[in-house]
């Protein structure tokens, strides 16, 4: 088991904690995580993208012009794709984009991304967050002080009172705070730093070890 600091608010080394290799030392796994992101992206789209077909058009309720004698290709309603105003074929309908993929997939690319976070030395713990009130600015001056950069993911327990640290963070461009049971392979990849309390390292080494 690799054993990383803990620091607290200011930045002081105030302990240890060793990390789980099962969870945090694995061999990061880029197909996983791959198809974890594309299953993330899928879902994210809006599916709203829509087109009229000829029997939505408005129009066309009767033939253009008679079948036979005038030279002109053969027309059963101005209605059709080739004509102005047409419908389009095969165009865009409303649907869900949302997929699932394998439950073991999703396990493994979450590992693979704390993994690699892990030893990119881009992942910091914490003991806790404390604050009296909800402040941006005190919780900037955190950021400086444990030496997190912008686009940073913090990640709480769910049993932890973190709620003026999540309601500090919220203004914070780039920034996002989410518990242990709601990181996901998106946000890991995306930060540049994962910094976690301990508490949290302890549920996500129970849930995923």
């Amino acid at each position: 088991m690799a054993k990383i600091d803990v620091i607290n608010q200011t930045g002081a080394v105030v302990d240890s904690i060793e990390l789980n290799d099962a969870v945090f030392g694995i061999e990061p796994n880029q197909q996983a995580m791959y198809d974890v992101l594309v299953m993330a992206l899928a879902g994210r789209r809006q599916g709203t993208s829509a087109t009229k077909g000829r029997s939505e058009v408005s129009g066309g309720g009767r033939k253009p012009f008679r079948q036979k004698g005038t030279g002109r290709a053969r027309q059963g309603t101005i209605r059709a794709a080739q004509h102005r105003g047409g419908g389009t074929v095969f165009g865009a309908v409303p649907r869900d984009y949302h997929y699932r993929v394998n439950k073991k997939v999703s396990r493994l690319a979450v590992k693979s991304a704390l993994s690699e976070k892990v030893a990119d030395a881009a992942f910091t713990v914490v003991d806790k967050f404390d604050l009296d009130a909800p402040k941006t600015k005190t919780f900037v001056g955190i950021m400086e002080a444990i030496n997190a950069p912008k686009k940073t993911l913090f990640v709480v327990a769910n049993g932890e009172d973190a709620t003026n640290a999540a309601l500090s963070v919220r203004n914070i461009p780039n920034t996002k705070m989410l518990t242990s049971t709601g990181i996901n392979v998106f946000d890991l990849v995306h930060a540049n730093k994962v910094v976690m309390t301990s508490a949290a390292v302890k549920e996500i080494e129970e849930a995923l070890a």
